[in-house]
């Protein structure tokens, strides 16, 4: 098992400033007669726990660039930021990198500090960032399972994913005592505004209440219904802690493997060689260039299936006597 990765343990550092960042959807809007889609996008402190939710028009690096500015506006400034390989966001980082050189040497100098690192996990290793990923899944899957294929007014939409982003960072970071006496547990939304939770109390319904067609009451009844599929799936998953008892070995170059693919049968996985392995800080391959025919794939260690050499005919029947 490798060691928590230090964007987990940054000391004396504001919220947000080591962040993943994830997008889930899409979602029917109602503008009028029509119907359109919509996406969310899930920017998460790896450090302080806390989320910050916002609304995508499209999955396109435009899209995504100003949901970035408008997190920036609202959170800060995040000097990291980690996400898988989805196009917006190459597409994103490679477009605020031309802009940073297409700036003057003096200004460059002056706009240095406030570079934003992207850091991208290597293709389908989505476990690279579990502490964030593992409670991404969660709430995109109770987000889409209240929501689903509705049709919903973007304003409703919008006042929803903002009820959720209050309700995840209302949770203890640590252990809640049951003794009233007791201090009050910390959460993200005491680290973000320096005091405890003010967010108004919700509304409760009956349970054979019908949906109203009152937008501020739907949003409500929404809310209710992603917290309850929260307390259910996504809570009791925490007391779940996995452990690796055995240390294996490390993968090597010229190791012959099997690239696991999801998408195809076993029988279809394309065989290749590797060609060069990426250690981590603890010094142990977490991931590999794997070269099949003309083509170098990058893929985790945890998708790859090292296979047995094959020995040599001299090996197997043992050495040939010789003619003396």
């Amino acid at each position: 098992m490798s060691d928590l990765p230090a964007a987990r343990l940054r000391l004396h550092k504001p919220p947000f400033f080591s962040t993943g960042v994830d997008c889930f959807g899409p979602f029917h809007v109602k503008l009028g007669r029509r119907s359109e889609k919509r996406w969310g996008i899930i920017y998460k402190c790896l450090t302080t726990r806390a989320v910050h939710l916002d609304i995508l028009h499209s999955m396109d690096v435009d899209s995504f660039l100003m949901s970035l500015r408008r997190f920036v506006a609202r959170r800060g400034n995040p000097a990291e930021l980690y996400s898988d390989q989805g196009t917006n966001f190459r597409a994103g980082e490679r477009e605020l990198y031309e802009s940073f050189n297409s700036m003057s040497s003096d200004l460059q100098r002056i706009l240095a500090a406030q570079k934003i690192d992207f850091r991208f996990n290597p293709p389908a290793a989505p476990h690279f960032g579990g502490t964030w990923e593992r409670e991404i899944k969660s709430v995109k899957s109770a987000l889409n399972t209240v929501i689903g294929a509705q049709s919903i007014s973007e304003e409703v939409l919008h006042t929803t994913l903002l009820e959720v982003e209050a309700i995840l960072n209302a949770k203890p970071l640590g252990y809640t005592s049951s003794d009233v006496a007791d201090l009050d547990a910390v959460t993200p939304n005491v680290l973000l505004m320096g005091r405890l939770d003010g967010s108004l109390p919700p509304v409760v319904y009956q349970k054979s209440e019908k949906l109203s067609k009152r937008r501020w009451r739907h949003c409500q009844v929404m809310a209710d219904h992603f917290w309850s599929r929260f307390i259910r799936d996504y809570l009791p998953s925490l007391q779940k802690r996995g452990k690796w008892h055995d240390t294996p070995l490390d993968l090597t170059v010229d190791s012959v493997v099997l690239l696991m693919d999801p998408q195809f049968p076993r029988a279809l996985w394309p065989v290749g060689r590797v060609v060069k392995v990426h250690q981590s800080a603890d010094g142990h391959v977490r991931s590999a260039d794997v070269q099949v025919k003309d083509k170098i794939y990058t893929r985790p260690v945890a998708r790859l299936i090292t296979l047995p050499v094959i020995p040599d005919d001299d090996d197997i029947h043992g050495a040939k006597p010789s003619s003396d």
